[in-house]
């Protein structure tokens, strides 16, 4: 046997072993998040907010209990989160948001949220339906419609 074929051998051995130890992590990973999901769920209550403004921000920046950021992980508390100011009855809170209904949240309007604890989980219209943003296109579906409209003038 070669130098090389040993050395070939080695890297796989080693890339076999940092995938399967990559893989429990991630069944771990997912277990404990599925268990925060029911925790967040339990605690979660109903309110009608209307909302005053959304944006976002930093942890340090956005307003929220110092508890907040010293309970966060020191790698992401530099990292800009979705926060959302509400007048919750007599009280205007700062609130944070899940990245995924982020987009959906009206600025200045009457909304029912669901929220556990300081986050938003879910966002109904008070009187009607939301409006849905419109996505974006994409570099090439951006290429593509330019190109259309050059071919048909």
């Amino acid at each position: 046997m070669s130098t090389f074929s040993i050395v070939l051998l080695v890297i796989l051995i080693v890339l076999i072993i940092a995938c399967i130890v990559l893989y429990f992590l991630g069944k771990k990973a997912e277990k404990r998040q599925a268990e925060q999901q029911k925790q967040l769920e339990a605690a979660a209550q109903t309110i009608s907010m209307l909302i005053i403004d959304k944006g976002r921000l930093r942890l340090k920046e956005a307003g929220l209990p110092s508890i907040v950021i010293e309970n966060t992980p020191k790698y992401l508390r530099r990292s800009k989160v979705p926060v959302v100011k509400a007048k919750i009855g007599p009280k205007i809170m700062t609130l944070m948001c899940d990245a995924d209904i982020y987009p959906l949240i009206p600025v200045k309007k009457e909304v029912k949220a669901t929220v556990s604890g300081i986050y938003i989980t879910a966002v109904r219209g008070l009187r009607g339906p939301l409006e849905t943003p419109q996505k974006k296109k994409g570099f090439l579906a951006r290429m593509r419609d330019k190109a259309r409209t050059a071919s048909q003038k």
